[in-house]
């Protein structure tokens, strides 16, 4: 047999490796069922008051997509070089805003490949496991609160020392990021934590020589 026919033999062989229509419907069933699971989750953890509503499709889109495909290029190995070079060509030039949003990138296209592999069981505890990470490193010790910004302006005269002593009293990770100092003015900005934003708001409103006192959330972490 020539070398044209051992090829062509072996395409025949390894091109067609149907699925019966039960195993396509369980395997996509079971990635749709994850998929509504991640955008769940996703509703939950997400911080941000403005969200992307589009990415939050996109998450709960891209397992059953990927599962789609995974079971496309177990199918035929023609189908499978296929996917591979048209793969290849796609470009994604969107940034991630979020370091937690390329976790749940890497979730739903993890859930895809593996439930794209028949491995339901695994996909399952996969979702449980990071669920439980997830939300359980939200109760670590520095995470329970997110960081403020404390803006104080007064006159030249205000207690800058008196204004950090109630800061750490009442907060904690407690950072003067600027002090603007003026012959009839100052101006004070300290990053910290605190459970207590009213009660911290209130005393040094109440201090001689402060005019205006805010506390402004940021995207930013600081380490307690």
């Amino acid at each position: 047999m020539t070398t044209s026919g051992l090829l062509n033999a072996l395409l025949v062989e390894l091109g067609d490796t149907a699925f019966s229509t039960l195993t396509l419907v369980v395997s996509l069933g079971v990635a749709s069922l994850l998929s509504l699971y991640l955008y769940f989750i996703y509703s939950l953890a997400s911080r941000d008051v403005f969200y992307s509503h589009s990415f939050h499709k996109l998450v709960a889109l891209i397992p059953l997509i990927t599962t789609g495909i995974m079971l496309a290029m177990q199918s035929s190995l023609i189908v499978s070089i296929g996917s591979l070079g048209a793969l290849s060509l796609v470009r994604f030039r969107n940034s991630v805003r979020d370091p937690m949003d390329m976790l749940f990138l890497l979730w739903g296209v993890g859930l895809g490949v593996i439930c794209g592999a028949r491995m339901y069981v695994m996909a399952l505890l996969l979702c449980l496991i990071l669920t439980v990470l997830l939300f359980g490193l939200e109760l670590a010790p520095g995470a329970a609160s997110a960081p403020l910004l404390l803006v104080v302006n007064g006159r030249a005269d205000a207690d800058s020392a008196r204004i950090l002593e109630l800061a750490r009293q009442m907060g904690k990770g407690v950072r003067v990021k600027s002090r603007t100092l003026t012959l009839d003015s100052l101006d004070l900005v300290v990053e910290l934590r605190t459970g207590k934003e009213s009660e911290l708001v209130q005393a040094i409103s109440a201090l001689e020589g402060v005019q205006n006192v805010s506390l402004v959330s940021h995207d930013g972490e600081i380490r307690s």
